[in-house]
């Protein structure tokens, strides 16, 4: 039954995640610019309120056995408590980067509204940012969210499921958002991608973009 309910959830989550990786391909959203045109400015704030809808619905339908993987006890929880807080700090540092307005899909419909949004933008009026956080891990906002979620002081078996589930999907995920990335800026991102790890800022090879 619990195996059951461990590949129940794999599933669930694997639906979720090539939903939300699906909308966010390029292709997807060149063939909405050309039914919507300059009504793709919308298309980011639909995107971002479909996968959170879609995830509370993961969580909420996912099965979740009451089994506790570990408790850790003191002193040990306050130590991982600490470390989650601090990767609560690192997250937001890393966030205060972001235009959070164009994340969001705020930004992107004001520009629509006032006439100044151009299509070939499609959703998102991209920058490369390479400084803070950005300067050790290619990808930091994954990076802090992995320890945020993992560094709990009791740990049960759906959630450390959810966990590893993330973490490979956002792997996986950053792989499809380099090749958008190359795309948009090409030589510069290769060059970035070459001198930073992608996520955990770790090196094990060289050849720093397969990290």
């Amino acid at each position: 039954m619990i195996f059951l309910d461990l590949i129940a959830t794999v599933f669930l989550f694997s639906l979720f995640a090539v939903s939300h990786t699906i909308l966010a391909s390029n292709k997807i959203k060149r063939r909405f610019s050309e039914r919507l045109g300059p009504g793709i400015a919308f298309y980011r704030l639909f995107y971002n309120f479909t996968s959170l809808i879609t995830l509370a619905l993961f969580i909420f339908i996912a099965p979740k056995p009451d089994i506790v993987v570990y408790d850790l006890q003191y002193p040990f929880d306050i130590v991982t408590f600490v470390l989650q807080v601090l990767s609560l700090i690192g997250l937001i540092w890393t966030v205060g980067r972001l235009d959070l307005k164009e994340f969001l899909g705020i930004a992107q419909v004001e520009r629509y509204l006032n006439g100044t949004y151009k299509i070939d933008d499609l959703d998102e009026r991209q920058t490369l940012i390479t400084s803070g956080a950005f300067k050790f891990s290619r990808h930091p906002v994954y990076l802090f969210t992995i320890l945020y979620l993992a560094l709990r002081p009791e740990m049960s078996l759906f959630y450390l499921e959810f966990v590893i589930c993330t973490a490979v999907y956002f792997y996986i995920g950053s792989i499809f958002e380099e090749s958008k990335l190359v795309e948009r800026f090409g030589e510069e991102y290769v060059s970035y991608r070459k001198k930073v790890p992608r996520i955990f800022p770790l090196r094990f090879r060289k050849d720093t973009h397969e990290t």
